[in-house]
């Protein structure tokens, strides 16, 4: 009768302490399961986006910015900046997407709000902005085999000034 009183005991201790080892509080008592997603990493900008990316932005760019949104399965990474449309073009060419620039209707809600947290219009609001977008382990591109998905916009601004929004995951 002891021993059952005793395993009882040791086994209750047992399950009390798996919970609260297992309920994601760390030192400070803060719940895991209480961060909030998605979140901006405050710490990266245009350099971690651009090496994640493999883009070099365009020698005299203007208002170049970038940010990375930490998300529980996988982060987005944003970057844009403006430069002529010849710079545009190559940038979109090189993302070997099977389709070209192509213009995209505006007729369909932004993926949430995350070019906002750059001051900017969420690209797909644009009027007039042209898209292409391309699956880089799909078509063979080694040098953007960490990402999923990368895909840039191009809106027209004034005489040869395009802004150029890229976005991957």
């Amino acid at each position: 009768m002891i021993i059952r009183r005793g395993a009882r005991f040791f086994a209750a201790l047992a399950v009390v302490v798996c919970l609260t080892a297992c309920s994601g509080a760390d030192a400070d008592g803060a719940r895991a399961s209480d961060e909030r997603w998605p979140r901006w990493d405050e710490s990266a900008g245009v350099a971690e986006v651009v090496a994640f990316m493999n883009v070099a932005v365009p020698e005299g760019a203007a208002e170049v910015e970038g940010a990375v949104q930490v998300n529980p399965r996988e982060d987005v990474y944003l970057l844009s900046f403006v430069t002529s449309e010849e710079n545009a073009e190559g940038i979109a060419e090189d993302l070997r997407s099977e389709t070209p620039l192509e213009d995209r209707k505006v007729d369909f809600a932004p993926q949430g709000e995350r070019f906002g947290h750059l001051g900017l219009p969420e690209p797909e609001s644009v009027e007039g902005a042209r898209w292409a977008g391309v699956c880089p382990p799909c078509v063979g591109d080694e040098r953007r085999s960490k990402m999923q998905w990368i895909e840039v916009y191009v809106q027209t601004l004034e005489a040869d000034r395009v802004r150029v929004y890229l976005q991957a995951f």
